[in-house]
């Protein structure tokens, strides 16, 4: 492309400090180096992790930063080292890493990577990485990746090549949310045929992983949400019962257990809630139940009572579904287009990336599933 080789001038929406709204700028976005891509991003979602980091994290070290994580481009240039892509490509960048040659990748027992931590930026101590730059300035970018800006340079471990028919705007949202919940009830919980599930918060996670349930055979999935609103939705996707803890006088694990005559067979959290993911693992049956973890958090730690482990049950966390990144990403979107699984169904609203922030603000006021966000014409 004529682009190649050359600084690009595009438009991203920046972060400057916490709890600030996002300002849509001009940025500069260099060339790939070895071993990395130039993407022009043509969708991305807008999750609730990316509101975490903007309102949520004590890390003041973090800005300026270009958020931004569940997207879909294509490949415009890549650099020296590059064989697996070309310019063209459809792909999907990667929150989980996937080199195929480390020891991890190479392991079924864990979808990390061990390269990934050295060289994909996911911090700030690594922002001088970075190939955007703006008024000056290095921008953070987040998890090395940063989709809320028109072009964006990722190293190859982090990227997904996926089928050249795919709708980018659709298949954006496997970046993040979707496999993070569809796999963290089929990889992760593993949950079996006839199987009763709960499943704790109904944003994109908790309703893709009530899919995931529902794809493995389970035949009662309790969705469990605060807004009744939510339960709707949530019966799109498969869940059989709903249950409001406000509704309730007693601690929700309780009200579970008494429908399932003793505990449900799998949880899991999509919260990020530390309460909330001691309630999972208790409304699991004491012999055998697996509670997962699935909502993103850092600022709290959890506790639990020893004999609800030693009794049976088991408590595990989940990272991005347990997907391999690469593998995992291009299944999932194969199976979208061989409609085995929903992505539509998630998209509440759509807008170009000039509107972040009110997507930003619906999305805390709990009033969208998914935005998708137009960042470049295809």
């Amino acid at each position: 492309m004529a682009t190649a080789g050359k600084v690009i001038k595009c438009k991203a929406a920046v972060a400057w400090e916490s709890n600030k709204p996002l300002t849509i700028e001009e940025i500069e976005v260099e060339p790939p180096q070895a071993n990395q891509v130039r993407v022009k991003i043509v969708a991305t979602g807008v999750c609730r992790t990316d509101l975490f980091y903007l309102y949520e994290t004590e890390n003041k070290d973090l800005f300026p930063m270009v958020l931004g994580h569940e997207g879909a481009g294509i490949v415009e240039s890549v650099g020296p080292g590059v064989t697996e892509f070309q310019p063209g490509d459809k792909v999907v960048p990667l929150i989980v890493s996937q080199c195929r040659e480390c020891r991890f990748c190479k392991s079924p027992r864990t979808n990390q990577c061990e390269k990934a931590w050295d060289v994909v930026p996911h911090n700030v101590s690594t922002a001088p990485t970075s190939k955007l730059n703006c008024r000056g300035k290095k921008l953070l970018q987040f998890m090395g990746i940063s989709t809320f800006s028109q072009y964006s340079v990722v190293n190859q471990i982090a990227l997904a090549k996926i089928d050249p028919a795919a709708p980018l705007e659709k298949v954006c949202l496997l970046g993040c949310g979707i496999c993070t919940g569809f796999g963290a009830a089929v990889n992760n919980a593993q949950v079996e045929p006839d199987s009763t599930c709960a499943v704790f918060g109904l944003g994109a996670v908790g309703l893709a992983a009530i899919m995931g349930c529902k794809y493995a055979g389970a035949k009662r999935i309790i969705a469990v949400d605060i807004n009744a609103d939510k339960f709707e939705k949530a019966t799109e996707f498969g869940a059989t019962d709903f249950v409001n803890p406000k509704d309730h006088d007693k601690p929700i694990s309780k009200v579970l257990s008494e429908m399932t005559n003793g505990g449900v067979d799998f949880s899991l959290e999509c919260v990020g809630d530390v309460k909330l993911m001691r309630s999972a693992l208790e409304s699991c049956v004491p012999a055998w139940g697996v509670s997962v973890i699935v909502g993103w958090t850092d600022k709290e730690d959890f506790c639990a009572r020893p004999t609800d482990l030693i009794s049976g049950r088991t408590w595990k966390g989940s990272i991005f579904g347990g997907f391999k990144g690469k593998d995992g990403v291009a299944e999932m979107v194969q199976a979208y287009m061989n409609k085995k699984i929903k992505l539509d169904e998630f998209i509440t609203h759509n807008m170009p990336l000039d509107h972040i922030n009110e997507a930003i603000e619906l999305l805390k006021q709990g009033k969208s599933i998914r935005t998708v966000l137009s960042v470049s014409p295809q």
